[in-house]
């Protein structure tokens, strides 16, 4: 079936949705996406020039025990931040998180140590859709698009991670 015009997957807008999933293809950042990935990193934990809700995700590699840093939008729904995976399960940052026991820091100008619980698959998708209007380099990666219906995000919920930010010192004491 063909794509209607002005939707947003036809047209420039297809064609460069088509460039972001290639750099994406497998499910992992090839080299031109992890060039940029590591410069948005930098220019997110600065926060000059940034979008208002990108930060730099700090979390230990799972097997390096390195510091890895990946760029991120934050979505807020109900009072709440929470981080989604555009990626889904086998994003490196996913795994890293689940190894980590949720321990992150967030970096926008100044470090803030976080947890990051896991959100249950059936209270994703009204996160999904607030973090699809938020984030339009993630629109490519998932099969919806953000005036899809709350139930085609529910369809997806399973596949895409979502992470609710906690306070560490919430966590310490709880």
């Amino acid at each position: 079936m063909a794509a209607k015009p002005n939707h947003p997957r036809s047209g420039i807008l297809g064609r460069l949705y088509a460039v972001k999933r290639w750099m994406y293809r497998g499910g992992r950042p090839g080299l031109a996406a992890r060039a940029l990935n590591h410069l948005a990193a930098l220019q997110y934990s600065t926060g000059l020039l940034a979008p208002r809700r990108a930060v730099t995700l700090e979390v230990r590699g799972r097997s390096s025990g390195r510091t890895i840093a990946v760029p991120v939008v934050v979505a807020d729904h109900e009072g709440q931040e929470y981080l989604v995976s555009m990626l889904g399960d086998d994003a490196n940052w996913v795994r890293n998180v689940r190894a980590a026991g949720g321990r992150a820091v967030l970096h926008r100008g100044r470090r803030r140590p976080v947890v990051l619980q896991e959100v249950d698959p059936g209270a994703r998708a009204p996160i999904l859709r607030r973090y699809l209007a938020l984030a339009p380099g993630a629109r490519p990666h998932l099969p919806v698009t953000r005036d899809s219906p709350l139930e085609a995000f529910a369809a997806i919920a399973e596949a895409h991670p979502v992470f609710r930010i906690g306070s560490s010192r919430t966590a310490e004491h709880a």
